[in-house]
């Protein structure tokens, strides 16, 4: 709980967890089962630890690939997986969760995108009525729905333009293009989340680099497009994606799985007994 606290603040603050922290709660949950393992005389605690830290990894991996959220999420993930493989109770505090068959961070990971929903809905709607869309544009409240509409309202909210000397680790970059191919080599030095593309709709750039997941560009990225810019070898701006932070949600979504279990079985349970 401790660890996911710190976590959701510097996620809020600096939209970024250090991978420090999830090293730390990763090695503290090998730990701790190593010595419940070793207390009891059974290899099940540590063992069950492991396990349930190379399945979540794998998993929130895979995930983080597909730009569902950030690598900083995924590494916390499997800290609580290698903290807690399977669900606890926890006699004297009266807790008795739901629990699931699976490993309990997929519980916390379940619980967290359903809770993270509606405070994403209040995040969209108050990036919105901070833009000020609708108050030059009234025309999008009468065709809201329109595909160019939405693709508007998504361009002009979830990105911006800064200054690269604004840029900070975690930032999620926006295409920028460019010809110069000196560009590519700098960039592939690096070896970190930024990706060069070759460009096929326009006529007036031949490539393009981006983010190429949402754990945003590490701080050797940061560095790297800021002295590029200092050498003007790139523009002053730079377009990045407005994220939104997750780890709030996991947070909320550890508390539920320990409280009351996996929010997923009591759904299944609730509609059992409707049935």
């Amino acid at each position: 709980m401790l660890f996911a606290i710190m976590a959701a603040i510097y996620d809020v603050k600096r939209n970024f967890i250090p991978d420090i922290l999830n090293y730390v709660l990763i090695i503290f949950g090998l730990f701790s089962n190593l010595i419940l393992s070793l207390i009891s005389t059974n290899i099940k605690f540590i063992f069950a630890s492991i396990i349930s830290m190379l399945i979540t990894y794998t998993i929130t991996y895979m995930l983080w690939k597909l730009n569902m959220w950030g690598g900083g999420d995924a590494k916390l993930f499997t800290g609580i997986a290698t903290v807690i493989p399977s669900g606890i109770n926890i006699d004297f505090l009266n807790i008795f969760p739901q629990l699931s068959v699976y490993p309990f961070s997929f519980s916390v990971v379940i619980n967290s995108i359903l809770v993270s929903f509606p405070f994403l809905v209040i995040f969209v709607v108050h990036l919105i009525s901070k833009n000020e869309i609708f108050k030059d544009n009234v025309d999008f409240l009468f065709n809201i729905f329109n595909i160019e509409s939405l693709r508007y309202i998504i361009n002009s909210t979830l990105n911006k333009l800064i200054s690269i000397k604004d840029l900070e680790e975690g930032m999620i970059v926006n295409d920028y293009y460019f010809n110069n191919e000196y560009i590519i080599e700098l960039i592939s030095e690096i070896d970190g989340n930024l990706k060069v593309y070759r460009t096929h709709d326009r006529d007036d750039f031949k490539y393009y680099f981006k983010s190429q997941s949402a754990g945003g560009i590490t701080n050797k990225e940061m560095w790297q497009l800021k002295i590029m810019n200092a050498q003007n070898i790139i523009s002053d701006n730079i377009s990045i994606k407005v994220s939104f932070p997750f780890t709030p949600a996991i947070l909320v979504g550890l508390i539920i799985a320990i409280i009351y279990g996996d929010v997923m079985m009591l759904f299944a349970k609730n509609l059992v007994l409707v049935i």
